[in-house]
């Protein structure tokens, strides 16, 4: 498999450089921390200009992406992680990362930003609780694995090793959840289908319009009618999809796979 070289973004840099170490103790791995979303993408870019990217990102989930931070390859003596059990010689370990309340973001949305630019990236998320919904989310976005902070080293390298080979880990605990969240998340697309599939071709293009965010004159001169045929077409599609405003038919189109009309 070569060597995996893997980025580390975490909001507490203590943390984050503490793991980084413990990585990049593995005679087969080469790993760099980053302390934000922003300095995240900064080093997946720099990596790239300089033809030697990424192949696996940990991402916090409770990244904050505006938070200030460092990006820096830590090459040292391993240090004891989460949940890593320590034998003679270990160095103490470092505390779970708490981040204070009222702070941070949300790391998946970094998920889906980075793999759209880096869609060969690999993504694992880390997480200080289970959380089915959030799980979802995250294997929306493009991550291949959840992984809880407290776990092994052991148990996070075999989890890179296995999104290495195109796998998806998620831990047995979530596993209900997720299908659950899945499950449900299907159902509402079948039946957002099935309304998005009683409109007619031409409200079927006004409703890839309002998706674009296009107002009713943009509409209107986009599909060279009258706004006031374009203001009857955009209630028929409020009444067919059984909403109430733009906004909602937005998200049930969206629900559906509706995409918005090509620029």
């Amino acid at each position: 498999m070569g060597r995996i070289r893997i980025l580390v973004a975490d909001g507490h840099r203590i943390f984050a450089e503490a793991l980084a170490t413990a990585l990049a103790a593995e005679p087969d791995v080469e790993v760099s921390a980053a302390g934000s979303g922003a300095g995240a993408e900064r080093a997946l870019e720099r990596a790239v200009a300089e033809a030697r990217g990424f192949q696996v990102m940990l991402v916090d989930a409770d990244l904050g992406a505006g938070a200030p931070g460092s990006v820096g390859v830590v090459q040292s003596a391993r240090v004891q992680v989460p949940g890593q059990r320590r034998g003679p010689g270990s160095a103490a370990p470092v505390p779970p990362a708490v981040r204070p309340a009222g702070q941070g973001g949300d790391g998946i949305a970094l998920i889906s930003r980075v793999r759209a630019v880096h869609p060969d990236l690999r993504v694992i998320v880390l997480a200080s609780a289970d959380d089915p919904h959030r799980a979802v989310r995250a294997l929306q976005a493009g991550a291949g694995g959840w992984v809880a902070k407290e776990s092994s080293l052991g148990r996070l390298m075999a989890v890179i090793r296995g999104v290495m080979r195109d796998e998806t880990h998620v831990p047995p605990s979530l596993l209900t959840g997720v299908i659950q969240e899945l499950t449900a998340a299907r159902r509402d697309r079948t039946e957002s289908e099935r309304l998005v599939d009683t409109l007619t071709p031409r409200e079927k293009q006004v409703l890839r319009c309002m998706v674009a965010g296009l107002g009713r004159q943009a509409v209107a001169d986009r599909l060279y009618l009258s706004p006031h045929t374009v203001r009857t077409h955009m209630q028929n599609v409020l009444g067919k999809l059984g909403v109430h405003s733009t906004l909602a038919a937005v998200a049930l189109a969206r629900r559906a796979g509706v995409g918005p009309v090509e620029a």
